[in-house]
């Protein structure tokens, strides 16, 4: 989002502040006034004013001794007060009510959150809805069904490691693989085929495809239809084409909109 004068024009001091908070991502946490101001092309003394500025009211920290900066506190009462408001769950709403009238099938987006993956919110299909409660917040375990799968199978091996082998895993059903090298096969298929599918593996009548959600490169969650076995079955190439629209619309509404500058 762009803040604007009443004309239309960026107001740059404003609009060079939210790049600044744009600049922060999981892979890169901390900023220093120098790779600041070489990565948008500004003046030592402009990347310090805005430091300095967004520090003093408590959107960044610095380090006393490294002098470099890193999100603050009002990062988290900002994010807090959204999704207290609707927050995410506001943003995806519409593309789930748009995969699930195409699959009518009940179409989720889930999240990671520890070993799980939880359900940020949900749509039913013409098929009527899966639960008979709000399917918001239900985690999904990280080695069974298709949900978790899509997005741990796009994690590095290194990183999917805790979840395989250091925790024990439940079984939900005669068909939950509890294997850790077998589990390793599945998850490794999912940045080959774009795609996971499971029957009955955490809920024993239902069957599952979903795929991953990705913002940069990187996994952010999973985008799942998930209904009875005889609504999913031998329609996984005609589910995957809404799906994947839907996943990369998903992807572009949750990017943020960052944009470098040059000097002058």
């Amino acid at each position: 989002m762009r803040v604007t004068t009443d004309r239309g024009a960026p107001l740059q001091t404003a609009d060079r502040a939210l790049q600044v908070l744009l600049a922060f991502s999981h892979d890169r946490e901390e900023w220093g006034v120098t790779d600041l101001a070489a990565e948008f092309g500004w003046d030592k003394s402009v990347a310090q004013r805005l430091l300095a500025s967004l520090a003093h009211r408590g959107f960044l920290v610095s380090d006393a001794v490294t002098r470099r900066y890193r999100l603050g506190p009002a990062v988290w009462h900002m994010a807090t007060a959204w999704e207290r408001h609707g927050g995410m769950a506001g943003l995806v709403r519409p593309g789930l009510r748009e995969l699930a009238a195409a699959g009518g099938v009940t179409a989720l987006f889930a999240v990671p959150d520890g070993a799980h993956l939880r359900c940020v919110d949900s749509a039913d299909g013409s098929s009527g809805p899966l639960r008979t409660y709000r399917l918001a917040d239900e985690l999904y375990p990280g080695h069974a069904g298709a949900t978790s799968r899509a997005y741990f199978g796009m994690l590095s091996p290194g990183a999917r490691a805790a979840l395989l082998y250091s925790r024990p895993m439940a079984r939900f059903s005669e068909l939950t693989v509890t294997d850790a090298a077998e589990l390793e096969e599945l998850m490794s298929r999912v940045a080959v085929d774009g795609y996971a599918y499971s029957e009955g593996e955490y809920d024993p009548a239902t069957a599952g495809l979903a795929v991953p959600v990705m913002v940069r490169a990187q996994p952010v969650g999973s985008l799942t239809l998930v209904g009875p076995h005889e609504q999913l079955d031998g329609r996984k190439e005609e589910l995957l084409l809404p799906l994947r629209s839907v996943a990369e619309s998903l992807g572009e509404l949750l990017t943020p909109r960052r944009v470098r500058t040059q000097r002058g």
